[in-house]
């Protein structure tokens, strides 16, 4: 696992809109993965989910996260990255930002459900590794 900063090769990719999952942690320190939309911003991630999530009490509970990206190129049948850290802030977003703010990043529209409540979250990168194909691919310097 190399530390931050991520190098701009790597910060581009987690700038596209790719697939992702999330890593929270249940109460007995078992690992619980979803299916995500993130947003690569300035070197954190944000993530929105419904306020009745289970991953949300996991996060309040623990802010301890994994998030792995995934992509395909045409050098090798995929490409990930995975970004290791904590949630640094979780807040309402009664307005829906962003949630708009990721929705538009996938889909080009605003989210499409407005009448439940939101949260998001930031996450902090505390060490991150990637690998294309069956190789590393980007190593730090």
């Amino acid at each position: 696992m190399a530390s931050p900063p991520v190098p701009p090769e790597i910060q581009a990719f987690l700038q596209e809109a790719n697939p992702a999952v999330i890593a929270t942690l249940r109460d007995d320190g078992s690992p619980h993965t979803v299916a995500t939309w993130y947003l690569w911003d300035t070197g954190r991630v944000l993530v929105n989910m419904d306020g009745a999530r289970r991953r949300l009490a996991h996060l309040r509970r623990d802010p301890r996260v994994s998030i792995t990206v995934l992509g395909a190129d045409a050098d090798g049948w995929y490409r990930h990255v995975t970004l290791e850290g904590r949630a640094v802030s979780i807040e309402p977003d009664p307005e829906l930002d962003d949630i708009d703010r990721l929705a538009r990043h996938y889909t080009a529209s605003p989210f499409g459900t407005r009448g439940r409540s939101r949260v998001s979250a930031w996450i902090e990168v505390d060490s991150w590794h990637a690998w294309a194909g069956a190789r590393p691919w980007a190593r730090p310097d």
